[in-house]
């Protein structure tokens, strides 16, 4: 057992000098990103429409479509989105993270959101994803961050078992489980890091694995396996929104209110649009959703043909295990999955992170110094040893 513990004391050191600066900046941008939601969300407090007046009415979703294609002619929209609030905006998705916020009674065009806001978070996102590269570059980085957050994943994994106290008493395990005053140096980066990684081991946990799924297919397809799926076939093919297409909105005021109908007490109501040749006949699919949009399971997919006709109906109840899973792995990665407080934890688990990473680089550069300038005194011991025998 000594000599095992000793093993993956090792290679939890080695992974961690490898990878250590790449999950540094993992943490800290998912630090940044912990309240992306709420912190847009304010930004854009000046594009709700306001109060509606006594008996105003909402423009039928065709009509808003063809405001936001008046007001932006060339760009394809991806969806078309209207909240149950009656003051917030309808959101027509321009595809890459552009939303064009319209006042779903008058169809006056407010805006595209705060432009400021979402450059910093899409910036962060792409630092966090993908170490900031470019378009071309994207593989690669996507390629370095996976490796590390596979890496990361086995540090999280061994760490308590190196942390934890062989020896079970009240003095050991005071050292490991908070943090002691007047500490310096070596022993105050032993003692945070030992801490901070006990606390912070199983949010980080679920932070990292589900990080791995949304990075590896193989991961993806283990979590169906992990509960008797089979896995899903890759998608493939561009995403919605973008450059000028052929779009039909004939009949999708009916297929709205339909929609409307299966879900009473939706919060949330979004029509994906279909683009290319065949639009007019090409079915309509709807997300309505029950809650935040953290709760997958509060969110169910129809899809309706032209003729108003349900072709599927998918609440989450009736999803395979598998698909429930990884629908959930998502927003646990974020912590939406737990609403603000599961944010809250798990920015502060990558706060953490960020803080085991420098703790852990200074405690192996001060070993590596250490051996070296040991070395070198004994080496310059026998030298002098030498010279005094000749």
């Amino acid at each position: 057992m000594q000599r095992f513990r000793k093993i993956i004391f090792w290679l939890h050191l080695a992974a961690g000098v490898v990878a250590g600066l790449v999950i540094l900046v993992m943490s800290v941008t998912g630090v940044l990103l912990m309240y992306e939601r709420q912190i847009l969300e304010w930004a854009d407090r000046g594009y709700r429409s306001g109060p509606p007046a006594p008996g105003a009415e909402r423009l039928p979703v065709e009509s808003l479509v063809a405001r936001a294609l008046e007001a932006r002619p060339g760009v394809h929209p991806a969806s078309i989105a209207l909240q149950s609030d009656l003051e917030a905006p309808a959101a027509v998705s321009l595809g890459r993270g552009r939303n064009l916020y319209m006042n779903p009674y008058t169809g006056e065009v407010l805006g595209e959101g705060s432009p400021k806001a979402r450059a910093f978070f899409r910036a962060v996102t792409d630092w966090h994803r993908w170490l900031g590269a470019g378009e071309e570059n994207r593989d690669a980085g996507k390629a370095v961050t996976g490796a590390c957050n596979l890496a990361f994943l086995f540090l999280v994994v061994t760490g308590p078992y190196l942390w934890l106290p062989r020896i079970w008493n009240r003095r050991q395990v005071r050292n490991v489980a908070w943090f002691r005053r007047s500490l310096a140096g070596k022993a105050r980066d032993f003692n945070w890091h030992n801490v901070l990684g006990l606390w912070t081991a199983v949010p980080l946990f679920f932070v990292v694995f589900t990080a791995a799924t949304i990075s590896y297919p193989w991961a993806t397809n283990l979590l169906y396996r992990m509960v008797g799926d089979e896995p899903p076939p890759a998608r493939s093919g561009p995403s919605p929104g973008g450059p000028e297409e052929e779009v039909s909105l004939d009949g999708l005021n009916g297929l709205w209110a339909v929609a409307e109908r299966q879900v009473p007490g939706w919060r949330s109501l979004t029509a994906r649009i279909p683009a290319g040749a065949d639009t007019a006949e090409a079915p309509v699919t709807f997300t309505i959703a029950a809650g935040h949009r953290g709760r997958p399971d509060l969110r169910s997919q129809l899809t309706l043909k032209r003729t108003g006709e349900i072709e599927t109906w998918e609440p989450f109840a009736s999803q395979t295990p598998g698909r429930r899973l990884r629908s959930w792995a998502r927003w646990v990665h974020t912590g939406e999955a737990g609403g603000l407080l599961g944010q809250t934890v798990a920015g502060i688990a990558s706060g953490g992170a960020a803080v085991l990473v420098w703790t852990g680089l200074a405690l192996s550069w001060r070993r590596f110094l250490q051996r070296f300038f040991s070395r070198r005194g004994a080496r310059k011991q026998i030298s002098l040893e030498l010279e005094e025998n000749a």
